[in-house]
């Protein structure tokens, strides 16, 4: 089975991800952004442009999750924003084509919340911090960019399943996602100070610097 996570930038998905991986025997994480950016580093600077918008991406993302749900024995979570409808069908859909049995879900807040987030995420806070709460996002300033149009695309029916994630925490998003894929997810134990500690981790180690 395929867990495909989608949802605005900033609106949990790797943090969701990470947390079901944890919690789910056998299971892992499948992050395409590792193909898209090694591509985007390939181009020469004025031609790096959205990593999605490469045919190379779209096949590669589909030729390496046939081949990981193919051999591996567990579930395959993948954490990726996909607003394009045609480009969904060449991954999403193509992976349904092959055979496999993809679950797909959107995360989505209201946009005040999604800021917020993206705000906190990573190193986020202590940039905050030290510039002040109204501080430009600065490295996050892309995903702002795109919100507006990510919230309004991935809204549609045929992103759904659709979760709202603004007064819910990313073990019960995890709990919810688990429940309609009918798998069984081991008790989250976390407290509110190692929860915390452990999704500010999870955000450093994927901070973008590209």
């Amino acid at each position: 089975m395929l867990l495909w996570i989608n949802g605005p930038f900033g609106g949990g998905k790797t943090q969701t991800a990470h947390e079901i991986r944890r919690r789910l025997a056998g299971s892992v994480v499948c992050d395409p952004e590792h193909a898209g950016f090694g591509l985007r580093r390939m181009l020469p600077p004025e031609l790096r442009g959205d990593f999605q918008d490469l045919a190379s991406w779209r096949a590669g993302v589909v030729e390496v999750l046939d081949l990981a749900l193919t051999r591996h024995d567990g579930v395959v979570i993948v954490p990726m924003t996909v607003t394009d409808p045609g480009y969904f069908a060449e991954t999403v859909g193509q992976l349904r084509e092959l055979g496999h049995d993809v679950r797909h879900f959107t995360l989505l807040a209201e946009r005040e919340t999604v800021l917020r987030r993206l705000r906190e995420r990573g190193l986020g806070h202590v940039l905050r911090f030290a510039a002040g709460k109204d501080a430009p996002l600065r490295r996050e300033s892309w995903a702002v960019q795109q919100l507006d149009h990510c919230l309004e695309r991935l809204r549609e029916p045929e992103f759904a399943e659709h979760l709202w994630t603004d007064h819910t925490t990313v073990a019960r998003t995890a709990d919810r996602i688990a429940v309609l894929a009918g798998l069984t997810l081991a008790p989250n134990r976390d407290g509110a100070v190692r929860g915390r500690l452990r999704r500010a981790w999870t955000g450093a180690r994927h901070i973008r610097f590209d």
